[in-house]
């Protein structure tokens, strides 16, 4: 019996041109003998054409495909009976847009594995877009910037800057942010704008892959104990920017005379608090790169906001990229995500309501929520290559079987967020959040 592989069209929108897995792969895998059917689609960054010449069927119909891969979500009218399907399914942490989803897959007695949940032991994921994101985000907020300051009359090198899609490669545009660094240093940034000082959230692949690009300017690392010091404006270039990395020590503190410990706070939240609203105030832009989730502080608040636009004058703080794009999560005025075409609003906190753009008193937010679309080419070869090594187990494992003798590599096997239409037993908390969803109709 031939194992067939489906890659489906991606459809979240038009930018969405990422690809689970690279033309390149599906030759070596079909000379493997397994069998591939793509879904055509006019906006893939690699033509079907280079499919087929791969040796992969194109056409409409997956349904004599076992397994089917995807990068974002599928809409529920696609899903069919009986099927494993690998994608980003975005359920974890009970997202309440996905659980319809979630309960069409039980309910058609499907098999989910999460690229998400692919973790070794300790944890580390080991399939992921995430440093991409940070490529694309760090270019997007850039561009942001610039144009925030070009509409507050503010001449700037960053005003050259484009979206990350505009460039023909990640190279090309961090190639035209050296040269706004080098203009920077040429001539400095006007004093209205200056210190131009980056506070970036956390330290895993998303703020790997933000400071990479960052590093095109000229930058200084400074310590976020640094910011509290009075006198540290006048001691900081206007011919160069800062940035500044937080670490969890640095964005909460304990409460009750606790000693700050790395695993306690994970282990117990409720019993400290946030403390980066102290830091706001000295930062010109804020890259929030975290996992949040209900149980822990939130960096920046709607009441940080409020106090820190209180007046009539302009803070520092023009921008917030929120890279990691969690509705009302982390920065809790991401109320919206925005997409490549309209990539930025305006929080305004006095009113708590947005406006679409870069114009207003208050923070310019850019939320795209899927941002290594942007650069779809790089991004696709990095994830396919770390997905290569599973994919023909997960290909040819018997999922009507128990999840023990699927024969799926323990990695895979964690990630299984549905077998066979039930919640795998560590997602079974899942259910408290598919009857909340139920009963909220």
């Amino acid at each position: 019996m031939q194992t067939m592989i489906g890659i489906r069209r991606e459809d979240k929108n038009r930018w969405e041109r990422r690809v689970p897995l690279i033309p390149k792969h599906v030759r070596e895998f079909t000379a493997k003998g397994l069998h591939f059917i793509i879904q055509p689609s006019p906006i893939r960054i690699f033509p079907e054409t280079e499919y087929a010449q791969a040796g992969a069927v194109v056409q409409e119909d997956l349904t004599p495909c076992s397994t089917v891969f995807a990068v974002k979500e599928i809409p529920i009218e696609l899903l069919q009976p009986g099927k494993t399907y690998v994608f980003f399914s975005h359920v974890m942490k009970g997202q309440e847009h996905n659980m319809p989803m979630l309960r069409r897959l039980m309910d058609l007695g499907c098999s989910l594995i999460d690229y998400e949940r692919i973790v070794d032991a300790t944890a580390k994921r080991l399939i992921f877009f995430g440093t991409h994101a940070g490529y694309a985000g760090m270019v997007d907020t850039l561009h942001a910037l610039g144009q925030r300051l070009e509409v507050e009359g503010h001449a700037s090198p960053l005003s050259a800057i484009q979206m990350a899609h505009a460039y023909a490669s990640l190279a090309e545009a961090k190639e035209a942010i050296r040269r706004a660094g080098a203009e920077i240093e040429a001539k400095g940034l006007p004093p209205e704008i200056s210190p131009l000082i980056f506070g970036i959230t956390g330290y895993g692949h998303v703020s790997t892959g933000a400071q990479g690009v960052l590093q095109s300017l000229p930058v200084e690392e400074l310590r976020p104990r640094d910011l509290l010091d009075p006198g540290l404006h006048a001691s900081l270039s206007n011919r160069k920017a800062y940035k500044v990395v937080f670490r969890e020590e640095h964005m909460v503190e304990p409460v009750n005379g606790r000693v700050f410990e790395l695993k306690d706070y994970y282990a117990n939240p409720q019993a400290y608090r946030g403390i980066f609203h102290r830091y706001l105030p000295r930062l010109s832009v804020v890259l929030n790169c975290i996992y949040w989730d209900h149980r822990y502080p939130r960096p920046v608040r709607r009441e940080d906001l409020r106090s820190l636009f209180g007046g009539a004058e302009q803070p520092a703080l023009r921008v917030i990229g929120d890279l990691s794009c969690d509705i009302e999560g982390g920065v809790e005025c991401t109320v919206k995500v925005t997409d490549p075409e309209s990539p930025t609003f305006v929080y305004l906190p006095k009113e708590d309501r947005i406006v679409d753009g870069f114009r207003g008193h208050g923070p310019v937010v850019m939320a795209i929520d899927n941002l290594p679309c942007e650069i779809s080419r790089e991004a696709s070869e990095f994830f396919s290559e770390a997905l290569v090594p599973y994919t023909e187990s997960i290909a040819r494992a018997d999922m009507f079987r128990s999840l023990e003798e699927t024969r799926l590599p323990e990695e895979i096997r964690r990630a299984v967020i549905v077998h066979r239409g039930a919640l795998a037993p560590d997602y079974k908390y899942l259910e408290e959040h598919l009857r909340g969803k139920e009963i909220s109709r």
